[in-house]
């Protein structure tokens, strides 16, 4: 069974080494100077990779779908990896290795991350609180003209307190295909109705933000099985600029709108 672990980056940082199953993929490559050794661009063949300041990490899973050919994929991000256990050792030794991947999909199951809970608020007014409103907006418009499935599990999303984030997950290439078709498709009619001039800076990320949730959406609309396997970040979480950000968004109401996804 060939598995491969995509792991989306910007720039040149540290890799796993002699784990053949990790692929680097530089993101938004065709907006870059240089490709890193031993990265793999996402700017060849079928691609999105100058929709990266839209898309995030998106643009390497975009690739990876119409271009990778394997049985199990799944999406790590440079500074954060599934690993089996919660551990404090932030080096590559803990990272999943192949078997352990076989395994967690075994019978169809999708890996996610273990879930961000956010306690006082809801999906839905976190995102408020941290984002513009115009791409949830565009969101539920597009969701209007979704299935009855499909439009309850984003209820259910947004109403909860608490989802798989970071766009991360393994599964089999058959769900994978089936995943990203819903997907881009879904973010390709909402790109349709941003207007891009009314959002700033990292604002414009919107889609890649709004993908984080939709992952549950997908898993709930299509009752998949999932697993929870625990993410290592590599360095410092920032947790109190993490705190301050998140009490200023949530007392201003979203007007500062200070984003907290410090990838």
């Amino acid at each position: 069974m060939k598995v491969k672990m995509i792991v989306a980056s910007h720039k040149p940082y540290k890799m796993p080494q002699g784990r053949n199953i990790y692929l680097p993929v530089l993101v938004g490559a065709t907006l870059r100077d240089k490709v890193p050794e031993g990265f793999q661009p996402d700017d060849q063949g079928d691609n999105i990779s100058a929709k990266n300041p839209y898309y995030n990490e998106l643009t390497g899973v975009y690739w990876a779908w119409k271009n990778l050919s394997c049985d199990v994929i799944g999406l790590d991000h440079y500074r954060r990896y599934f690993v089996s256990n919660r551990t404090l050792q932030k080096d590559f030794s803990k990272i999943l290795d192949k078997q352990q991947i076989i395994d967690l999909v075994d019978g169809g199951k999708v890996v996610v991350p273990k879930k961000r809970k956010y306690y006082i608020e809801t999906i839905e007014s976190h995102y408020l609180h941290s984002h513009s409103k115009l791409g949830l907006v565009s969101l539920k418009n597009v969701f209007a003209w979704q299935s009855v499935d499909y439009q309850n599990a984003l209820k259910d999303v947004l109403q909860a307190k608490s989802a798989h984030m970071f766009n991360m997950f393994i599964m089999k290439k058959s769900d994978f295909d089936a995943y990203c078709s819903w997907l881009f498709g879904i973010l390709g009619q909402i790109e349709d109705q941003i207007d891009y001039d009314q959002l700033l800076g990292n604002e414009k990320r919107v889609l890649g933000f709004l993908a984080e949730f939709l992952l549950d959406v997908w898993i709930k609309a299509n009752k998949k099985n999932y697993v929870e396997s625990p993410v290592l970040f590599m360095e410092s979480n920032h947790w109190p600029k993490k705190i301050s950000i998140f009490l200023l968004n949530k007392i201003c109401r979203g007007r500062l709108r200070l984003n907290t996804h410090i990838k």
